[in-house]
């Protein structure tokens, strides 16, 4: 039987696989369009509704200012523009124009394909019951990372050395 220290560790080497896998899946479907995967994952978190900078990286799990490098770009290059933030006067919040919104319906029918694909390699009932474990393991993680200070955890550091 393995350790809750091998299932965790197990766990997070295997998203950091699947990261990788479906990152290289992104590249492949945006680069026709003349998008990178974090500039689709940028403007795919906004097509509901214009967001701040700060919430996109939140959603994303990535930082504050990579997010804001991404949405200055697509900006620059007319895929994306800012707006008023009636709930924070610098927080510009950050919504697709049609040019962006036309380059993701480009992404869409591969998109669809290749999803299509693996709900048939894998089942499509076990792709829903794994996009749920995934989140209420996401769910858990956010939980414990609010109730608790990791540095105590590791005892500062390594050998008791803290590392700032």
């Amino acid at each position: 039987m393995r350790s809750d220290q091998e299932l965790l560790s197990g766990a997070a080497l295997t998203v950091f696989r699947l990261n990788g896998q479906l990152l290289s899946v992104a590249e492949e479907l945006a680069r026709p369009v003349g998008l990178t995967a974090a500039w689709w994952q940028v403007l795919g978190a906004v097509l509901a509704r214009p967001l701040p900078v700060a919430a996109i990286a939140r959603e994303m799990g990535v930082t504050r200012q990579g997010v804001q490098r991404i949405a200055d770009l697509l900006v620059e290059r007319g895929l994306a523009g800012y707006q008023p933030n009636p709930a924070h006067q610098r927080a510009k919040l950050v919504r697709p124009t049609e040019a962006g919104y036309a380059a993701v319906r480009r992404i869409d029918p591969g998109h669809a394909a290749m999803a299509a694909r693996l709900a048939a390699a894998v089942g499509r009932r076990e792709l829903e019951d794994t996009l749920k474990r995934m989140r209420r393991l996401s769910e858990a993680l956010d939980t414990l990372e609010d109730g608790s200070d990791l540095d105590d955890l590791v005892g500062g550091g390594v050998d008791g050395v803290r590392l700032e």
